[in-house]
C-alpha cells in the first residue's frame, strides 16, 4: 500500500467521524489534514524524513481520534444514569398479603408472600394491580410460568368470562424508573401500552428488561423463599416448551390447567394487609 494512499485513508477517517460527531451537536476540532507532495523525493534521506513525518502525524491523528471517542463514551455515561436499585429505595404503598398453594406441586404445602406498592414507581401500573386485588381477580390464578433464575408469572383468571372483560382494557405505559432486580413485581407487556392483567415477579436481577419497557410497581419485601418454590416443572409454555398454552388458558382457564399441569402453584388468597 502506498504511502500517499495510507495518508489519504486517516485523512478521510478524521473527517467521516469529525462530520458525524459535529451532526450530533457536538463541538470539536477538525483533525488538520496532512499535505502530502506531489514531486518525488530527491534522495534517499529526504524521502525517509518525510515518511517519518507522516507516520508522526498518523500517530497524532490517531490518539486525537480515539481519545475523542472516550471523551465521547464518558459523556454518554453521564447523562445516562443507571436506574435505582429497588433495594434502595423507601416504600410507601400499600402492602399486599398473598397466600401460596401448591408450592413445590405438593397440595400440603403452602407460605406467604408479601409485597408492597410503589405508586411513585409505576401509578397507572399500581392502581391497577389495587382494583384487581380489590375485585379478587388473582384468587385461584396459577402461576403457569415459572423459570427459575429469571421470572414467576401470573394473572390470567380462572374463568374464562371473567378474563375476557379485563382483556381489552389496556395501560398507558408508566416510564420505568427502578431497575428489575430479584423480588420486584412487573406487569408483564407485549409492546407500547399493552398491560392488562399478568404481572410476573423477577426471581434474578434482569436489569436488561429496564429498556424494554418493563415498569416495576413494587417488591416483595417478605416471603422470597416461599417465591422460589413455585413449582416450576413443565418449564417454558407453549410454543417454545412443553408448559401451559396462554391461549388455551384464556380460552378454557383453570379447567385447562387442572386437568393437564395440575401441579402448578397458585393464589389461594389475597388481601390489603391490616
Amino acid at each position: 500500500m502506498s504511502l500517499n494512499y495510507r495518508i489519504r485513508n486517516w485523512k478521510m477517517l478524521a473527517f467521516l467521524a469529525t462530520s458525524a460527531i459535529v451532526s450530533l451537536g457536538w463541538q470539536v476540532n477538525a483533525f488538520a489534514p496532512h499535505s502530502t507532495t506531489s514531486s518525488a523525493p530527491r534522495n534517499l534521506v529526504s524521502f525517509c524524513n518525510t515518511a517519518l513525518q507522516a507516520e508522526n502525524g498518523r500517530k497524532t491523528e490517531r490518539r486525537q481520534f480515539f481519545g475523542l471517542l472516550r471523551r465521547i463514551a464518558t459523556i454518554g455515561a453521564v447523562v445516562t444514569p443507571a436506574l435505582v436499585s429497588a433495594e434502595q429505595e423507601t416504600l410507601s404503598g400499600k402492602i399486599v398479603e398473598i397466600t401460596i398453594s401448591n408450592l413445590e406441586g405438593d397440595p400440603s404445602k403452602s407460605g406467604i408472600v408479601q409485597l408492597q406498592l410503589e405508586p411513585s414507581w409505576a401509578p397507572r401500573g399500581v392502581a391497577r394491580f389495587m382494583e384487581l386485588t380489590e375485585n379478587q381477580f388473582f384468587k385461584d390464578c396459577r402461576i403457569f410460568r415459572v423459570l427459575p433464575g429469571f421470572v414467576a408469572q401470573f394473572g390470567i383468571q380462572g374463568n374464562p368470562s371473567i378474563q375476557a372483560e379485563w382483556r381489552s382494557k389496556s395501560l398507558l405505559d408508566d416510564p420505568v424508573k427502578v431497575s428489575n432486580s430479584r423480588g420486584t413485581v412487573v406487569f408483564a407487556t407485549a409492546g407500547p401500552n399493552s398491560r392488562t392483567t399478568q404481572l410476573f415477579i423477577n426471581t434474578a436481577d434482569n436489569s436488561f428488561l429496564d429498556k424494554q419497557g418493563f415498569s416495576p410497581i413494587g417488591k416483595v419485601i417478605s416471603g422470597m423463599d416461599v417465591v422460589d418454590r413455585f413449582y416450576a416443572g413443565y418449564g417454558e409454555g407453549a410454543p417454545r416448551g412443553p408448559g401451559p398454552n396462554q391461549g388455551m388458558i384464556q380460552m378454557r382457564g383453570n379447567a385447562y390447567l387442572e386437568s393437564t399441569y395440575p401441579k402448578l402453584s397458585y393464589i389461594s388468597s389475597i388481601k390489603f394487609a391490616e
